[in-house]
């Protein structure tokens, strides 16, 4: 072989150069954007904009998170989601971002789409270099049963523009290509190291995997379903780290000692992992508790040397369960074991807390009820979580409602010293009007006892008790130094049958003003106060 000069080399030296240099994509010119300063989560936390499903994306040494819009009005418990919004940043942990907040509409790119239901996408990067944006959709004139489908845009950009990548419609549905019977949304792709790539899609327990020729829009094979991951919802989020593939998701497998969540209406993201991209997946625990929105969603994705993980929550300002706002944290990995684990997450930042002392010390007592174990669709601790709502969904309230509904119920805080009382109130629930027996309606009656010593024993009650929905009940009583203080509730009744009680809060008012809780106290109180 001839020896090369070192002249000769220069070219090619400099191609390889050139090569090693990130590519930076110019911003879509055509997109209103506005600069961002984030100190703390979540990112946007204004109440101008609520942000929800985050899916980051790296690409071009930036971090790009798409997400959806949330519109629904206070007191409107539906996803309202006109249009996918964009967050990009060069570096997360500076705070700086810059917010695309009409990234793009369902209906512009896809033509067989309607209008509305953004819910959450993904993009991700092909192996042609090009971007490729997952997102579920409506199908206009749609004859399946449930009308959610999912359609691929392309753009040389992360911020487009776009165009649909199959005109003909979607490359998912009830359907098509095959015929399912789920609801086909929160797709999640992954890019293999060998550019073979995998989708997954689905939500209400039921989650599906499929090979995608090089097309990046034909299934290659049969979907798998996948029936492994413990308590799987929705949301799933597949990534690859050190070998290992791993499978984020919202988990709601529900109960007073579930490790995941108490009430069934709120999710953790608990994770799996497999040895190949279709599994088998094996179920490894939990990466992120609940979060102040019932819905959870993230996604994962390491960033110069360090992992993200992108999610929502209703800490914004004027958030809740329909006006989410996404937030980002880093996560560590514990590589002594194998496979490789991520510790669990512990969120920062979060909705304002005022820590000025109150005399409320509801959120420093455990709490049982006559009930307990509550249904799962209910939320014990959502009596002392200093949160009322317009319209409650079931996970912000304790109810005793079952088929046959008793006599009379209870509910308890213990507190782990005594404390000396002088007050409480009652927020109650209900959707049937005071002497109703079915339903939940306000109690015919009710009253607080104490505990003294080994015997209940009834407040001396300086005012009277009253049954409002809707409002706050409060009573004021002689003080009164106890461990445990109960309210026990009468129920409403037509004469035959008993309604069920309801409450989204049960204060508890100290003489001595005390700091509260960001968090009430976990753990469930004797129903006799017996020491733990």
């Amino acid at each position: 072989m001839r020896p090369l000069s070192l002249i000769s080399l220069l070219p090619w030296l400099a191609a390889c150069a050139a090569q090693a240099e990130p590519v930076v994509y110019a911003p879509n010119p055509a997109l209103e954007a506005r600069a961002v300063s984030a100190r703390s989560n979540p990112i946007l936390k204004d109440g101008a904009d609520y942000t929800t499903d985050p899916a980051p994306l790296v690409a071009g040494g930036r971090m790009y998170i798409i997400t959806g819009r949330d519109t629904a009005e206070p007191g409107v418990n539906d996803f309202i989601m006109p249009e996918w919004q964009m967050l990009v940043s060069d570096d997360p942990q500076s705070g700086h971002w810059t917010h695309y907040p009409h990234f793009l509409k369902p209906d512009a790119v896809f033509k067989w789409a309607t209008p509305g239901r953004a819910y959450a996408p993904q993009i991700v990067q092909g192996p042609d270099k090009r971007f490729y944006l997952y997102a579920p959709v409506m199908q206009k004139d749609s004859t399946n049963k449930d009308g959610f489908a999912i359609g691929v845009a392309v753009s040389d950009t992360p911020t487009g523009p776009w165009v649909d990548a199959h005109p003909s419609g979607p490359v998912v549905s009830q359907s098509w290509p095959v015929p399912n019977t789920i609801q086909n949304i929160d797709p999640t792709v992954l890019v293999d190291e060998d550019d073979r790539v995998y989708l997954y899609w689905g939500t209400f327990g039921r989650l599906k995997g499929v090979e995608l020729e090089p097309d990046m829009l034909t299934f290659k094979g049969t979907p798998i379903d996948v029936t492994s991951l413990t308590g799987f919802f929705e949301a799933a989020w597949i990534f690859k780290r050190k070998g290992t593939y791993y499978m984020a998701y919202a988990g709601n497998r529900a109960g007073p000692n579930s490790e995941c969540t108490e009430a069934v209406y709120y999710a953790c993201i608990a994770y799996g992992t497999a040895p190949s991209p279709l599994g088998p997946w094996t179920y490894r625990g939990v990466l992120l508790d609940p979060v102040s929105s019932t819905t959870s969603h993230s996604g994962l994705i390491a960033f110069k040397d360090k992992w993200y993980i992108a999610y929502h929550t209703a800490d914004a300002k004027g958030g809740g369960h329909f006006r989410r706002s996404v937030a980002l944290d880093e996560v560590r990995w514990d590589d002594s074991v194998s496979p490789p684990r991520p510790q669990k997450v512990v969120p920062t930042g979060g909705a304002p807390f005022d820590a000025t002392p109150i005399r409320n010390i509801a959120s420093h007592a455990r709490i049982t009820a006559s009930n307990a174990p509550v249904p799962v669709q209910y939320w014990l601790r959502a009596l002392n979580d200093g949160k009322v709502h317009i319209a409650p969904l079931p996970p912000d309230m304790w109810a005793t409602w079952s088929p046959n509904n008793p006599k009379q119920q209870w509910v308890l805080y213990q507190w782990d010293q005594p404390v000396t009382l002088n007050g409480a109130s009652l927020y109650f629930w209900g959707d049937q009007p005071a002497g109703s027996g079915v339903g939940v309606a306000p109690p015919k009656d009710w009253h607080l006892e104490y505990r003294d010593g080994e015997t209940w024993k009834p407040v001396k009650a300086t005012t009277a008790y009253r049954s409002r929905l809707n409002a706050y009940n409060p009573v004021s009583f002689a003080p009164v130094t106890t461990r445990c203080l109960r309210a026990v509730f009468d129920a409403s009744t037509d004469g035959k049958t008993y309604a069920a009680v309801a409450a989204q809060e049960w204060q508890a008012l100290a003489v001595t003003p005390q700091a509260p809780l960001k968090a009430s106290v976990k753990g469930s109180a004797s129903p006799d106060c017996a020491e733990r």
